[in-house]
């Protein structure tokens, strides 16, 4: 299996047999495990993950196999209360993709419970009549008589059809809900070729692995006031490929903190990135990172088109 770009695909899959294909969205509150989970789903790493909340900005759809079916999981940021315009278009980008896919499932951090964050969620998923599953995480550190409660509190409120206990971590428990998701996906040929497992081009998926070994390399805010993008993607004659990218900052102050004294935290940061490419891809990468300052990215349109956002034209 392999990364392959959406612009490949010609079509439906042919396929002897029921055949089901449909999407299921995950939903929930910053740092509930939702993009460890999906890797876990799929068998391979697609989202990235760091301790730290709202790592994923935009929606990151990857494809799993079960049976007969194609499940296509659409990956969405945290939802919580944005402050800023960057909060706002994650936190519409994770409702756009509830509302288009055929389930929904809302992935809950069973150690911190129903928060503020998951009361908002749940409060949404009501006003607009939609069901969904939940998916208590983290169940492999906590106690079985408080997991039954948080259970049944979830019970009690009337939209949920099923609860999934898991812990996407360990993978425990993973396998019973692939199935169990497999089963409910509409009839209809598979939409992608057996062997993709994302839906994103490789430019984008390499940016997100740069600005992953960013997020765990740098401290406190200053992983939230950058962004990546992949300027230049070229194939080499001896099979390997050179990739350019830009780390845009938002302030002057922010670029020396970055590149690290002597360049050192850059080139750490490059040789990490630069190791799981070549995992990803199967072949020699070289990679070059640039730092440049660009103040007020955040309210740049084109920045937002880059991620994958639609720009919101204001926070109310």
């Amino acid at each position: 299996k392999n990364y392959k770009v959406s612009d490949d695909i010609q079509g439906g899959m042919p396929f002897k047999g029921t055949a089901r294909c449909g999407y299921v969205a995950l939903v929930g509150a910053p740092n509930a495990g939702k993009s460890t989970l999906l890797n876990q789903l799929v068998g391979a790493k697609i989202a990235i993950v760091t301790p730290k909340v709202q790592t994923t900005r935009t929606r990151v759809t990857a494809i799993a196999l079960e049976g007969e079916s194609q499940i296509i999981f659409v990956d969405t940021p945290g939802i919580f209360k944005p402050a800023r315009r960057l909060e706002k278009a994650m936190v519409d980008a994770a409702w756009s993709g509830a509302e288009d896919a055929d389930r929904v499932a809302l992935i809950v951090d069973a150690a911190k419970g129903i928060t503020k964050d998951v009361e908002r969620i749940i409060d949404r998923l009501e006003k607009s009549g939609r069901r969904a599953h939940v998916i208590l995480n983290k169940v492999d550190i906590i106690k079985r008589d408080k997991l039954l409660a948080l259970a049944q509190g979830f019970i009690e409120r009337g939209i949920f059809d099923d609860i999934f206990m898991v812990s996407a971590l360990t993978g425990d428990g993973v396998a019973d809900l692939r199935a169990a998701l497999a089963k409910e996906m509409p009839e209809g040929a598979w939409l992608y070729p057996e062997d993709q497992l994302a839906i994103a081009p490789m430019r984008q998926l390499a940016a997100e692995v740069t600005r992953e070994k960013l997020f765990m390399r740098l401290n406190q805010e200053l992983p939230y006031s950058l962004t990546v993008e992949t300027e230049s993607w070229e194939e080499r004659k001896d099979g390997s490929v050179r990739i350019q990218q830009v780390i845009f900052v938002s302030r002057a102050n922010h670029k020396p903190i970055v590149l690290g004294k002597g360049g050192q935290t850059i080139r750490q940061i490059g040789a990490l990135a630069r190791a799981e490419l070549e995992e990803m891809l199967e072949r020699r990468v070289h990679l070059f990172l640039f730092v440049k300052v660009r103040e007020k990215w955040l309210d740049d349109p084109e920045r937002y088109r880059e991620m994958g956002l639609e720009f919101p034209k204001n926070t109310d």
